[in-house]
Protein backbone atom coordinates (compact mmCIF):
# COMPACT_ATOMS: atom_id res chain seq x y z
CA UNK A 1 0.00 0.00 0.00
CA UNK A 2 1.39 3.43 -0.92
CA UNK A 3 2.48 5.75 1.85
CA UNK A 4 0.09 8.55 2.74
CA UNK A 5 3.02 10.94 3.08
CA UNK A 6 5.90 9.95 0.78
CA UNK A 7 7.80 13.14 1.63
CA UNK A 8 8.18 11.96 5.23
CA UNK A 9 8.23 8.19 4.91
CA UNK A 10 10.86 8.37 2.19
CA UNK A 11 13.46 9.81 4.61
CA UNK A 12 15.25 7.21 6.74
CA UNK A 13 16.08 9.76 9.46
CA UNK A 14 12.44 10.82 9.79
CA UNK A 15 11.29 7.20 9.91
CA UNK A 16 13.88 6.38 12.56
CA UNK A 17 12.74 9.33 14.67
CA UNK A 18 9.06 8.43 14.32
CA UNK A 19 9.76 4.77 15.15
CA UNK A 20 11.64 5.86 18.27
CA UNK A 21 8.73 8.06 19.39
CA UNK A 22 6.31 5.23 18.62
CA UNK A 23 8.34 2.78 20.72
CA UNK A 24 8.44 5.17 23.68
CA UNK A 25 4.70 5.85 23.48
CA UNK A 26 3.88 2.15 23.25
CA UNK A 27 6.10 1.49 26.28
CA UNK A 28 4.34 4.21 28.31
CA UNK A 29 0.88 2.94 27.34
CA UNK A 30 1.84 -0.65 28.18
CA UNK A 31 3.17 0.36 31.61
CA UNK A 32 0.02 2.37 32.37
CA UNK A 33 -2.35 -0.41 31.25
CA UNK A 34 -0.34 -3.00 33.16
CA UNK A 35 -0.57 -0.90 36.32
CA UNK A 36 -4.34 -0.47 36.00
CA UNK A 37 -4.85 -4.20 35.33
CA UNK A 38 -2.78 -5.23 38.35
CA UNK A 39 -4.54 -2.65 40.53
CA UNK A 40 -7.96 -4.02 39.54
CA UNK A 41 -6.80 -7.61 40.19
CA UNK A 42 -5.48 -6.62 43.62
CA UNK A 43 -8.80 -5.01 44.52
CA UNK A 44 -10.68 -8.17 43.54
CA UNK A 45 -8.25 -10.36 45.47
CA UNK A 46 -8.60 -8.15 48.55
CA UNK A 47 -12.41 -8.33 48.40
CA UNK A 48 -12.29 -12.14 48.09
CA UNK A 49 -9.86 -12.40 51.01
CA UNK A 50 -12.12 -10.31 53.24
CA UNK A 51 -15.30 -12.16 52.25
CA UNK A 52 -13.72 -15.58 52.71
CA UNK A 53 -11.55 -14.67 55.70
CA UNK A 54 -8.64 -16.10 53.70
CA UNK A 55 -5.36 -15.14 55.35
CA UNK A 56 -3.22 -16.40 52.44
CA UNK A 57 -5.15 -14.36 49.88
CA UNK A 58 -4.94 -11.32 52.14
CA UNK A 59 -1.15 -11.68 52.41
CA UNK A 60 -0.88 -12.04 48.64
CA UNK A 61 -3.00 -8.94 48.07
CA UNK A 62 -0.97 -6.98 50.61
CA UNK A 63 2.30 -7.89 48.86
CA UNK A 64 0.85 -6.85 45.51
CA UNK A 65 -0.24 -3.47 46.92
CA UNK A 66 3.33 -2.81 48.10
CA UNK A 67 4.64 -3.54 44.59
CA UNK A 68 1.93 -1.40 43.02
CA UNK A 69 2.87 1.51 45.24
CA UNK A 70 6.40 1.45 43.83
CA UNK A 71 5.09 1.08 40.26
CA UNK A 72 2.81 4.05 40.81
CA UNK A 73 5.71 6.16 42.02
CA UNK A 74 7.73 5.19 38.96
CA UNK A 75 4.85 6.15 36.65
CA UNK A 76 4.56 9.46 38.45
CA UNK A 77 8.22 10.14 37.76
CA UNK A 78 7.59 9.90 34.03
CA UNK A 79 6.13 13.39 34.36
CA UNK A 80 9.54 14.83 35.16
CA UNK A 81 11.26 12.94 32.35
CA UNK A 82 9.82 15.31 29.78
CA UNK A 83 12.94 17.28 28.95
CA UNK A 84 13.96 17.74 25.34
CA UNK A 85 16.60 15.01 25.59
CA UNK A 86 15.45 12.89 28.55
CA UNK A 87 14.31 10.01 26.34
CA UNK A 88 17.72 9.74 24.68
CA UNK A 89 20.67 7.48 25.30
CA UNK A 90 23.45 8.91 27.44
CA UNK A 91 27.19 9.42 27.40
CA UNK A 92 28.73 8.98 30.84
CA UNK A 93 32.27 10.05 31.68
CA UNK A 94 34.12 9.22 34.90
CA UNK A 95 37.36 10.93 35.95
CA UNK A 96 39.52 9.99 38.91
CA UNK A 97 40.24 12.86 41.29
CA UNK A 98 43.46 13.67 43.09
CA UNK A 99 44.87 10.73 45.02
CA UNK A 100 46.68 8.49 42.56
CA UNK A 101 45.95 4.78 42.75
CA UNK A 102 43.20 5.23 45.36
CA UNK A 103 41.14 7.53 43.14
CA UNK A 104 41.82 5.46 40.01
CA UNK A 105 40.53 2.37 41.79
CA UNK A 106 37.45 4.31 42.93
CA UNK A 107 36.78 5.45 39.35
CA UNK A 108 36.91 1.80 38.22
CA UNK A 109 34.47 0.83 40.99
CA UNK A 110 32.04 3.51 39.78
CA UNK A 111 32.39 2.31 36.19
CA UNK A 112 31.47 -1.21 37.29
CA UNK A 113 28.51 0.17 39.28
CA UNK A 114 27.08 1.98 36.25
CA UNK A 115 27.65 -1.00 33.95
CA UNK A 116 25.77 -3.21 36.41
CA UNK A 117 22.99 -0.59 36.61
CA UNK A 118 22.73 -0.51 32.82
CA UNK A 119 22.60 -4.33 32.61
CA UNK A 120 19.76 -4.42 35.15
CA UNK A 121 17.73 -2.01 33.03
CA UNK A 122 18.41 -3.67 29.70
CA UNK A 123 20.62 -0.83 28.48
CA UNK A 124 23.47 -1.50 26.06
CA UNK A 125 26.92 -0.27 27.16
CA UNK A 126 29.80 0.62 24.86
CA UNK A 127 33.19 1.77 26.13
CA UNK A 128 34.24 4.61 23.84
CA UNK A 129 37.48 5.58 25.55
CA UNK A 130 39.38 4.44 28.62
CA UNK A 131 42.67 5.49 30.20
CA UNK A 132 44.03 2.98 32.68
CA UNK A 133 45.62 3.96 35.99
CA UNK A 134 49.34 3.54 36.56
CA UNK A 135 48.96 1.02 39.38
CA UNK A 136 45.30 -0.01 39.34
CA UNK A 137 41.91 1.19 38.21
CA UNK A 138 41.30 3.86 35.57
CA UNK A 139 42.14 7.52 35.17
CA UNK A 140 39.10 8.15 32.99
CA UNK A 141 36.47 6.41 30.91
CA UNK A 142 33.66 7.44 28.57
CA UNK A 143 30.70 5.08 28.18
CA UNK A 144 27.78 5.21 25.78
CA UNK A 145 24.71 3.82 27.56
CA UNK A 146 21.97 3.17 25.03
CA UNK A 147 18.32 2.72 25.96
CA UNK A 148 15.05 4.62 26.42
CA UNK A 149 15.38 7.43 29.00
CA UNK A 150 18.97 6.49 29.86
CA UNK A 151 19.90 10.18 29.99
CA UNK A 152 16.74 11.13 31.88
CA UNK A 153 17.82 8.87 34.73
CA UNK A 154 21.61 9.14 34.56
CA UNK A 155 21.63 12.94 34.60
CA UNK A 156 21.01 12.50 38.35
CA UNK A 157 24.54 11.08 38.65
CA UNK A 158 26.48 14.14 37.45
CA UNK A 159 28.76 15.45 40.18
CA UNK A 160 31.54 14.45 42.55
CA UNK A 161 31.33 11.05 44.27
CA UNK A 162 33.28 10.51 47.51
CA UNK A 163 34.54 7.20 48.92
CA UNK A 164 35.72 6.54 52.49
CA UNK A 165 37.29 3.13 53.20
CA UNK A 166 40.28 1.25 54.54
CA UNK A 167 42.67 1.31 51.61
CA UNK A 168 43.58 -2.07 50.09
CA UNK A 169 46.75 -0.35 48.81
CA UNK A 170 47.93 0.85 52.23
CA UNK A 171 50.09 -1.66 54.12
CA UNK A 172 49.21 0.16 57.35
CA UNK A 173 45.46 -0.32 56.73
CA UNK A 174 44.67 3.36 57.16
CA UNK A 175 41.41 5.00 56.18
CA UNK A 176 41.48 6.94 52.91
CA UNK A 177 39.10 9.35 51.20
CA UNK A 178 38.91 9.30 47.40
CA UNK A 179 37.03 11.39 44.85
CA UNK A 180 35.85 10.84 41.29
CA UNK A 181 33.72 13.06 39.07
CA UNK A 182 30.84 11.78 36.94
CA UNK A 183 29.25 13.67 34.08
CA UNK A 184 26.29 12.56 31.95
CA UNK A 185 25.22 14.20 28.73
CA UNK A 186 22.63 13.15 26.19
CA UNK A 187 23.32 11.54 22.85
CA UNK A 188 21.77 13.90 20.31
CA UNK A 189 19.84 12.73 17.28
CA UNK A 190 21.14 13.42 13.80
CA UNK A 191 18.18 15.72 13.15
CA UNK A 192 19.52 18.19 15.75
CA UNK A 193 21.84 20.41 13.74
CA UNK A 194 25.03 21.55 15.44
CA UNK A 195 27.46 23.48 13.28
CA UNK A 196 31.10 22.57 13.86
CA UNK A 197 33.66 24.43 11.74
CA UNK A 198 36.64 22.44 10.52
CA UNK A 199 39.02 25.24 11.50
CA UNK A 200 37.76 25.03 15.11
CA UNK A 201 38.82 21.39 15.53
CA UNK A 202 42.19 19.82 16.24
CA UNK A 203 42.22 16.07 15.59
CA UNK A 204 44.91 13.80 17.02
CA UNK A 205 45.29 10.10 16.39
CA UNK A 206 46.95 7.60 18.68
CA UNK A 207 47.23 3.87 19.21
CA UNK A 208 44.27 2.30 21.03
CA UNK A 209 45.11 0.86 24.42
CA UNK A 210 44.09 -2.68 25.30
CA UNK A 211 44.69 -5.68 27.47
CA UNK A 212 47.74 -6.75 25.45
CA UNK A 213 48.45 -9.54 22.99
CA UNK A 214 46.01 -9.76 20.13
CA UNK A 215 43.88 -6.95 21.55
CA UNK A 216 46.52 -4.27 21.02
CA UNK A 217 45.82 -2.13 17.98
CA UNK A 218 48.87 -1.92 15.73
CA UNK A 219 47.73 1.30 14.00
CA UNK A 220 46.88 4.81 15.18
CA UNK A 221 43.12 4.25 14.93
CA UNK A 222 42.04 6.03 18.13
CA UNK A 223 40.91 9.64 17.76
CA UNK A 224 41.11 12.61 20.14
CA UNK A 225 39.12 15.65 19.01
CA UNK A 226 39.59 19.09 20.58
CA UNK A 227 37.10 21.92 19.97
CA UNK A 228 39.16 25.11 20.29
CA UNK A 229 36.41 27.71 21.00
CA UNK A 230 34.84 25.70 23.84
CA UNK A 231 37.84 23.70 25.05
CA UNK A 232 35.78 20.48 24.87
CA UNK A 233 37.85 17.35 24.27
CA UNK A 234 36.35 13.99 23.28
CA UNK A 235 38.06 10.69 22.55
CA UNK A 236 37.00 7.45 20.90
CA UNK A 237 38.91 4.19 20.50
CA UNK A 238 36.08 1.66 20.46
CA UNK A 239 36.02 1.14 16.69
CA UNK A 240 38.62 -0.69 14.60
CA UNK A 241 39.10 2.00 11.98
CA UNK A 242 40.17 5.60 12.37
CA UNK A 243 37.28 6.74 10.15
CA UNK A 244 34.71 5.08 12.41
CA UNK A 245 36.32 6.51 15.55
CA UNK A 246 36.41 9.96 13.94
CA UNK A 247 32.69 9.77 13.08
CA UNK A 248 31.83 8.65 16.61
CA UNK A 249 34.02 11.36 18.16
CA UNK A 250 32.30 14.00 16.05
CA UNK A 251 28.91 12.77 17.25
CA UNK A 252 30.15 12.95 20.85
CA UNK A 253 31.46 16.48 20.28
CA UNK A 254 28.15 17.65 18.82
CA UNK A 255 26.32 16.14 21.78
CA UNK A 256 28.63 17.93 24.22
CA UNK A 257 28.19 21.23 22.36
CA UNK A 258 24.42 20.78 22.41
CA UNK A 259 24.53 20.10 26.13
CA UNK A 260 26.54 23.28 26.60
CA UNK A 261 23.98 25.23 24.60
CA UNK A 262 21.17 23.87 26.79
CA UNK A 263 23.12 24.91 29.89
CA UNK A 264 23.60 28.37 28.42
CA UNK A 265 19.83 28.77 28.13
CA UNK A 266 19.62 28.14 31.87
CA UNK A 267 22.74 30.07 32.86
CA UNK A 268 21.32 31.51 36.04
CA UNK A 269 20.48 28.09 37.39
CA UNK A 270 23.78 26.64 36.20
CA UNK A 271 25.75 29.40 37.93
CA UNK A 272 23.90 28.73 41.15
CA UNK A 273 24.76 25.03 40.96
CA UNK A 274 28.40 25.74 40.17
CA UNK A 275 28.76 27.75 43.36
CA UNK A 276 27.78 24.62 45.26
CA UNK A 277 30.19 22.27 43.51
CA UNK A 278 33.93 22.60 43.66
CA UNK A 279 36.30 19.74 42.95
CA UNK A 280 37.04 18.08 46.23
CA UNK A 281 35.97 18.57 49.86
CA UNK A 282 32.44 19.81 50.40
CA UNK A 283 31.50 19.48 46.74
CA UNK A 284 30.35 15.87 46.59
CA UNK A 285 26.80 14.95 45.64
CA UNK A 286 27.08 11.52 47.25
CA UNK A 287 29.28 9.80 49.84
CA UNK A 288 30.00 6.07 49.98
CA UNK A 289 31.31 5.15 53.44
CA UNK A 290 32.69 1.65 53.93
CA UNK A 291 34.55 2.32 57.19
CA UNK A 292 34.05 2.84 60.11
CA UNK A 293 30.39 2.16 59.25
CA UNK A 294 28.39 1.23 56.13
CA UNK A 295 26.45 4.08 54.54
CA UNK A 296 25.72 5.64 51.16
CA UNK A 297 24.21 9.12 51.43
CA UNK A 298 23.08 11.58 48.76
CA UNK A 299 23.80 15.10 50.00
CA UNK A 300 21.23 16.72 47.70
CA UNK A 301 18.22 14.73 48.88
CA UNK A 302 19.57 13.28 52.17
CA UNK A 303 18.47 9.85 50.96
CA UNK A 304 20.67 7.13 52.46
CA UNK A 305 21.07 3.38 52.84
CA UNK A 306 23.37 1.04 54.73
CA UNK A 307 23.37 -1.48 51.86
CA UNK A 308 26.68 -0.33 50.36
CA UNK A 309 27.39 -3.61 48.56
CA UNK A 310 24.02 -3.53 46.82
CA UNK A 311 24.65 0.02 45.66
CA UNK A 312 28.08 -0.89 44.28
CA UNK A 313 26.37 -3.76 42.42
CA UNK A 314 24.33 -1.20 40.49
CA UNK A 315 21.25 -0.87 42.67
CA UNK A 316 21.13 2.93 42.54
CA UNK A 317 17.50 3.34 41.48
CA UNK A 318 16.45 4.64 44.90
CA UNK A 319 19.01 7.44 44.70
CA UNK A 320 18.11 8.37 41.13
CA UNK A 321 14.37 8.32 41.83
CA UNK A 322 14.83 10.29 45.04
CA UNK A 323 16.69 12.98 43.09
CA UNK A 324 14.03 13.09 40.36
CA UNK A 325 11.29 13.38 42.99
CA UNK A 326 13.15 16.30 44.53
CA UNK A 327 13.19 18.07 41.17
CA UNK A 328 9.43 17.54 40.93
CA UNK A 329 9.00 19.10 44.35
CA UNK A 330 11.20 22.04 43.40
CA UNK A 331 9.03 22.76 40.37
CA UNK A 332 5.85 22.43 42.41
CA UNK A 333 4.54 19.37 40.55
CA UNK A 334 4.35 17.29 43.71
CA UNK A 335 2.36 18.45 46.66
Amino acid sequence: MASENPAIWGKPDEMQKLNKEKTLLEKSIHEYNNFNRRLADAEVLMEMAIEGSDEDSFSEAKSEVVLLEKLGQDLELNRVLNGELDANSSYLSIHAGAGGTESCDWAAMLMRMYIRYADQHGFKVETLEMSEGDGAGIKSVTLLIEGPFAYGFLKAESGVHRLVRISPFDSNARRHTSFASVFAWAEVDDDIKIEVKTDDIVVETYRSSGAGGQHVNKTDSAVRMRHLPSGIVVQCQSQRSQVQNRDKAMKMLKAALYEREVEARNKAKADMELTKKANEWGSQIRSYVMHPYQMVKDHRTLHETSQVNDVMDGEIDEFILSYLRSTLQQTGDVQ
